[in-house]
């Protein structure tokens, strides 16, 4: 080959890059998301009326919850791997979508706790599948240097569905039935799909693009890092989130600041989200050192000035912006270090990041009985620390800087 001169890979590459943002696409991929995690937390939330129409224990209804996260810990790998260039990507987001639909649609038809619980396995299936496949996707229909700004778009849904979905979920319980509020999501969902099909446009792969391969992932510089340190956060966030009453409570807040402060978290979390999509393609590794430093900051005070309403909700609204902003960092930091395995390593943080999430309950459950509700935060600042630890240290690998950074 001559210096100088593309290759034939190389020029096709160049054609098939996109030079616009498909917005359209994106807000339902947005929508998806909204969905999908709505989806997750609502029987969390409808679980006293599940409880008393399915005759069962209010602790066994909770297995609703238990077998969504478990299903996509040992699925989202092996099916993403055995469909990756068998479906199309799009065809593969639009199927994931009318599945939650069908998901949501056998639950609320579920007459015993057992339908119930096969029908929460379909969307722990879809839930994965839909967190594996849908960043991978973005960054291929995107132009290079937006890949950042559309991942904050596409995950603004999570932070929406924390903020309002939820809540608003089981607030229609309350208003009709718990059946209901899974029949209206699934009528979104299928809505969304229908939307999808129109408005997401085809991605197209390089013809030389290898099978992914999660062990070729694993060695790529900064992969590894990268599923570790970010689950870590996950943990720190809901080893609080999940027991933040308790804290709050012991802080001497009355119990309808609960309510409030996960709403604060989760609106707050958008704007961390604006943030990053503004930052996250200029600034990356400055960026998520700023966003874990002050989540790491917050957890830490909490104890000592949660005990007021303005300490409380100020560290709060610290914790959700940088709780959303360390989010799309990560993301963005995982699809460039996967490069042509972004796939698997996606994958891999998808698994990993479940792991968290479970991990991140039950170590909240062993220090609020070990060194008490009020301590709780402390405990989440650990693996927050340890995770800062982690970027800081991969800054050739994970987390490299722009370089407008090393400019700068």
């Amino acid at each position: 080959m001559v210096v100088g001169t593309p290759s034939p890979e190389v020029s096709r590459a160049e054609t098939q890059q996109p030079k616009k943002i498909p917005w359209g696409g994106l807000l339902v991929l947005a929508a998806a998301g909204f969905t999908a995690v709505t989806t997750e937390l609502l029987p969390s939330g409808l679980l006293p009326q599940i409880s008393r129409d399915l005759g069962v224990d209010e602790s066994a209804v909770g297995f609703l919850t238990a077998v969504y996260a478990a299903v996509i810990v040992f699925t989202a790998l092996p099916l993403s791997r055995f469909l990756a260039g068998r479906v199309p990507r799009k065809t593969l987001l639009v199927a994931t979508v009318l599945a939650f639909a069908l998901s949501n649609v056998l639950l609320a038809l579920s007459p015993t706790l057992g339908w119930a619980i096969g029908a929460r396995l379909l969307g722990g299936i879809a839930h994965g599948m839909l967190w594996s496949s849908m960043a991978p996707y973005v960054a291929r229909i995107v132009p290079a240097h937006s890949v950042g700004k559309a991942m904050a778009v596409v995950f603004s849904g999570n932070s929406i569905a924390l903020a309002v979905g939820a809540p608003i979920g089981t607030l229609m319980g309350s208003l009709m039935t718990w059946r209901a509020s899974f029949m209206v999501l699934a009528g979104v969902g299928a809505l969304l799909a229908v939307l999808a099909f129109w408005l997401l446009p085809g991605a197209h792969d390089q013809a030389s693009q290898k099978t992914p391969s999660l062990r070729a992932a694993m060695k790529l510089p900064g992969v590894v890092a990268i599923a570790i340190a970010w689950p870590l956060l996950l943990l720190a966030h809901f080893t609080l989130f999940t027991y933040v009453a308790p804290f709050l409570l012991s802080s001497g807040l009355p119990e309808s600041a609960t309510s409030i402060s996960l709403s604060v978290v989760g609106i707050a979390s958008l704007v961390g989200i604006w943030i990053a999509g503004m930052t996250a393609d200029s600034r990356p590794r400055t960026s998520v050192l700023a966003a874990v430093g002050l989540l790491a900051l917050a957890f830490a005070l909490l104890p000592a000035l949660g005990g007021t309403w303005v300490g409380a909700f100020g560290l709060m609204t610290l914790w959700g912006i940088a709780f959303g902003a360390v989010g799309i960092y990560n993301q963005a930091a995982i699809l460039r270090a996967g490069g042509e395995h972004k796939d698997a390593a996606n994958g891999l943080t998808v698994v990993t990041i479940q792991l968290g999430i479970a991990i991140g309950a039950v170590y909240g459950a062993f220090a609020l009985t070990t060194v008490g509700a009020q301590l709780v935060p402390l405990a989440a600042a650990l693996p927050t620390a340890i995770a800062l630890v982690i970027i800081i240290a991969s800054r050739r690998g994970g987390y490299p800087p722009a370089p407008r950074e090393k400019r700068g």
